[in-house]
């Protein structure tokens, strides 16, 4: 690879990588949307190449996305190689990491039935497996590793654009609630994680079990004794502090995750009331996830 820098057309470069079924072909959309130049299923040595176009003089391509991953079959594990000489030779990119629990990578399987890159023949679990031992060492290495497990595509589009675009070009702070279930594991991408399981649990309500968080019923039963308004009180101050802080510190989202047992009840209500409040801000942009409210109570 023989570039130079301070000729260079090229501004940015991300490398997108990750597990099948994590949403890469989603991210690469988001960056085509917003004016990179992308290839979708690239063998490392041929980012050697195109880079080298990239940077020529003359090239008209400022801003590239390219998604490579273990379709490339044995020639990924190049991709190490070719992230060293990219830092070698001062070519400014970024690494992308789509990663998801293997709970969500099966369901999405499901949804689609196809069959995975590493297991044509075998289980979906058994490639996901491979595909984790493959993909290890590019995760240690990723700029950012995002957790897709329980979001929508919209919500990972929106991650995306928040942490790729330059901050002028954002007027907000992205802010995410999502609510869990501590039983289901905690979530990976979280920047502040809120534990609400000293609250009333519906759960041992049998009239309340099977509904949500989103059912009134639910959200007076967790109110009730007051603790819930004692806990506002406290949570509400404190955000009130940190959200002006990261906006400062140049940050483009925060993840706020509040967990109860089973994610269905508690936690639910508790982050409707948060986005529903801070949708009221103008310096915020919120989207709120519920992780685990489809899982059945058991």
């Amino acid at each position: 690879m023989d570039s130079s820098p301070s000729s260079s057309a090229l501004e940015d470069l991300v490398v997108i990588t990750g597990f099948s079924g994590a949403g890469k072909s989603t991210a690469m959309n988001a960056f085509e949307d917003t004016g990179y130049f992308c290839v979708d299923n690239l063998p490392p040595e041929m980012i050697r190449a195109l880079v080298e176009l990239f940077v020529h003089e003359g090239s008209k391509v400022e801003r590239a996305a390219i998604v490579s991953d273990v379709r490339g079959g044995e020639l990924f594990v190049a991709l190490s190689d070719v992230l060293d000489e990219l830092d070698a030779h001062g070519v400014k990119h970024h690494v992308l990491f789509l990663d998801a629990d293997e709970e969500t990578l099966l369901g999405r399987y499901k949804e689609t039935r196809r069959r995975h890159p590493l297991s044509p023949s075998g289980s979906v679990a058994q490639g996901i497996a491979a595909e984790r031992d493959a993909l290890a060492p590019f995760k240690q290495r990723a700029d950012l590793v995002l957790d897709t497990s329980g979001i929508s595509a919209a919500t990972l589009r929106r991650r995306v654009i928040d942490e790729f675009l330059p901050r002028q070009s954002r007027a907000k702070l992205a802010v995410t609630i999502t609510s869990f279930g501590h039983k289901h594991g905690m979530p990976r991408d979280a920047d502040t994680v809120i534990d609400v399981r000293f609250l009333p649990n519906p759960h041992w309500e049998p009239n309340l079990q099977q509904l949500t968080g989103f059912d009134p019923q639910v959200v007076e039963y967790i109110a009730s004794g007051g603790k819930l308004q004692a806990f506002y009180d406290l949570l509400d101050p404190l955000l009130d502090f940190l959200i002006p802080e990261y906006i400062a510190e140049g940050k483009a989202h925060l993840g706020v995750a509040i967990g109860c047992t089973g994610g269905r009840h508690r936690s639910v209500a508790i982050a409707e009331a948060l986005a529903s409040r801070y949708r009221e801000r103008d310096d915020v942009d919120v989207d709120v996830a519920h992780r685990d409210v489809g899982r059945l109570a058991r």
